[in-house]
């Protein structure tokens, strides 16, 4: 189906909690892929379906290491959520990852031919060399996140600038676009991202704002909140969707 890659430069967290929060909003059946290299906490954050842990020894090391073997449906190693999401658990540390060396080209290809959901891969942190960049090359839209501080906007256009030729040089061109996480309150904040952009040579579309809501950060790891889905991270994420899927059917369609 779809393959939807997120990541950040550094200084812009709140990658794994902007794809969970998509992922429970997706229109479409959904797998959130944990593939950060330097480890994953999904497992620490939230609770299988009946309340139990999330087991570390199903998800990305046993999908990688299945597709080595061969061929590997991904619903056999991910794990449903409270809620009903289906997530792929990642790596408990960044040493853990040295055993998926060489490995990552076959999970973004794998990642990327799922035939029975639309995957959301969450990246993390992209830094020089990160092996994520195949997820990234192999995906239909590569999400970018970031504050809206001037030096947030500025390592994400310097990161842009050499990750763009890097994504593209496999013969793909996957969409890119930005996400802004920032507060309510701050109702300009894709527009002044948007303009900091603009005055590069970057020409990477600002495509939504999801808004940094700690009621719905905390609902969505499993703690309680009154009315979930009212809260201002659910609703936000919902209209970023909805956008979304919006254009990945304009470009497929195209």
């Amino acid at each position: 189906m779809t393959l939807i890659a997120v990541a950040a430069d550094k200084g812009s967290p709140g990658v794994t909690t902007t794809v969970v929060a998509l992922g429970s909003v997706w229109p479409r059946p959904t797998v959130v892929a944990e593939c950060d290299p330097a480890g994953g906490d999904v497992a620490l954050r939230l609770r299988a379906a009946g309340g139990g842990p999330l087991l570390p020894a199903r998800g990305l090391v046993s999908y990688a290491a299945a597709l080595r073997r061969g061929t590997a449906p991904l619903l056999d190693h991910t794990q449903q959520v409270e809620g009903g999401l289906e997530v792929l658990v990642g790596l408990d540390t960044a040493e853990q990852g040295a055993g998926l060396i060489g490995l990552w080209p076959g999970v973004a290809a794998g990642l990327s031919r799922e035939p029975d959901a639309d995957v959301l891969a969450d990246c993390g942190r992209l830094g020089p060399g990160s092996p994520a960049v195949e997820v990234l090359r192999a995906a239909d839209l590569v999400l970018l996140l970031t504050r809206p501080t001037l030096d947030a906007v500025v390592h994400l256009r310097d990161r842009l600038a050499v990750l763009l030729p890097e994504i593209t040089s496999g013969g793909r061109t996957p969409d890119v676009g930005v996400l802004v996480l920032a507060p309510l309150r701050h109702q300009s904040a894709t527009a002044e991202v948007a303009a900091t952009l603009a005055q590069s040579d970057v020409t990477v579309p600002v495509l939504g704002r999801i808004v940094a809501d700690p009621d719905g950060a905390a609902g969505l790891n499993g703690r309680p909140v009154r009315r979930l889905d009212r809260t201002w991270l659910v609703r936000s994420a919902r209209e970023v969707a909805m956008l979304l899927d919006a254009r990945l059917a304009a470009r497929r369609a195209a």
